[in-house]
């Protein structure tokens, strides 16, 4: 009788680990060293010795599939093993009749993007498939814009719902903390390779329910002791909710409008005709038009007045001292309610992109003036794609000087 105990036992486990393989589900031993005391029901665990003394698994599933599983064995309030893995998996447990009746194991699972779903299941009950089914967090961060000029940052998150955000302020920089919001795919490849000289870098973890956003600064905007100033607004056009943190220098940005003026009033007509033109044909070309419209459209921002500035400069160094948009349109941005319409059409003015890419690089300098321009023209944009954008309308600006060096 032992032996046929044996080899039914030994038959059962390998049942098991074949099932777990053809689900290609992880194997996982939930088995504490000592069994549970002796209780008078033992004497009868022989009347079904196939329930008390066979294999003992679970099998477990999430909706959707690859969620972590967090395994705890419980006996008696105290947690006796603790494994994780990665579901299916099949939690290889001890025998009913090693097992107390309070012995129990916790199955908690967690996914990014997705609640937390926990349950629990007794050892000696019959109980041996659990299927945990996930909901989806009620909030997703979708994008990330950055922008940077003239010594001001703003950094902006775009929601699909009304966040609730911590801001905690760290020595290296600062966390905002968003409760029950997942990540985009889009948004985690846009803070990838985001620099500039305030910002040194930015991290979003997944941590439970809650989105961690990290951003550490420069070790010149750490010196500097910038301000943080946080502001909520909603984007009925696409319906999306907009968090802004601002991160302003102490003099408040004084100093930079100077620079900004004296920086403007060096740019001349040779920036945004000849064969400038033809850089910013191609850069609006490959620029999305919506994308565009939005990051020049007077939205509020700190950029305001100095796209502003920079569309009356333009009128200044244009041809007949007006700005032409892509239509013929001409408008005279001496006056004040011509300057306001150039304005919301900034993304037909032509020449407006080259002036704003002289207007950065005569501001900023290498890593600034990059971003400077990005920031102003495609915020949402990653840094690498709008690198490649800028070098491929440069490089058509180059053929038509004859293959001379970029201004």
């Amino acid at each position: 009788m032992r032996l046929l105990r044996g080899a039914l036992l030994a038959l059962g486990v390998w049942t098991s680990l074949l099932a777990a393989c053809e689900t290609k589900a992880e194997v996982v031993q939930l088995v504490p060293e000592d069994r549970a005391s002796w209780r008078a029901r033992n004497i009868f665990a022989w009347v079904r010795p196939g329930h008390f003394y066979g294999a003992r698994r679970i099998d477990v599933e999430t909706s959707p599939p690859g969620a972590t599983l967090d395994l705890f064995y419980v006996r008696s309030n105290f947690q006796k093993l603790y494994e994780q893995t990665t579901a299916p998996a099949t939690v290889i447990l001890p025998k009913r009749v090693e097992a107390g009746p309070r012995d129990a194991v916790t199955i908690r699972a967690f996914l990014p993007g997705f609640r937390q779903r926990e349950t629990s299941v007794r050892v000696a009950s019959s109980q041996d498939k659990v299927l945990l089914e996930l909901d989806p967090l009620p909030n997703t961060l979708r994008a990330v814009a950055h922008t940077y000029f003239a010594g001001r940052t703003t950094l902006t998150l775009l929601t699909d719902e009304l966040p609730t955000v911590r801001v905690q302020e760290r020595d290296e920089g600062f966390h905002l903390v968003l409760a029950e919001t997942a990540l985009d795919p889009g948004a985690e490849r846009s803070l990838d390779g985001l620099r500039s000289p305030v910002v040194g870098g930015v991290e979003a973890l997944q941590v439970g329910e809650d989105l961690l956003v990290q951003v550490a600064l420069s070790d010149a905007a750490r010196r500097d002791s910038l301000q943080l100033r946080s502001r909520q607004a909603h984007d009925a056009i696409r319906d999306v909710y907009r968090y802004a943190v601002d991160l302003v220098p102490a003099d408040s940005g004084a100093a930079a409008v100077e620079d900004a003026r004296a920086s403007l009033a060096r740019i001349t007509s040779a920036d945004v005709t000849g064969c400038a033109e033809r850089f910013d044909e191609a850069l609006r070309s490959a620029l999305d038009a919506e994308a565009l419209s939005r990051a020049l459209a007077p939205s509020g921002a700190f950029t305001d007045p100095f796209l502003r500035a920079a569309m009356k400069r333009l009128g200044e160094v244009s041809a007949g001292g007006a700005v032409t948009l892509v239509d013929g349109t001409q408008l005279d941005t001496r006056s004040p309610l011509e300057l306001t319409a150039a304005m919301s059409q900034a993304a037909q003015a032509r020449g407006f992109l080259a002036l704003l890419r002289a207007f950065v690089r005569e501001l900023e300098a290498g890593e600034g003036a990059d971003e400077g321009l990005r920031s102003l023209i495609a915020p949402e944009t990653s840094p690498q794609e709008f690198a490649k954008t800028v070098a491929q309308a440069e490089a058509l600006e180059s053929a038509c000087r004859g293959g001379g060096p970029v201004r």
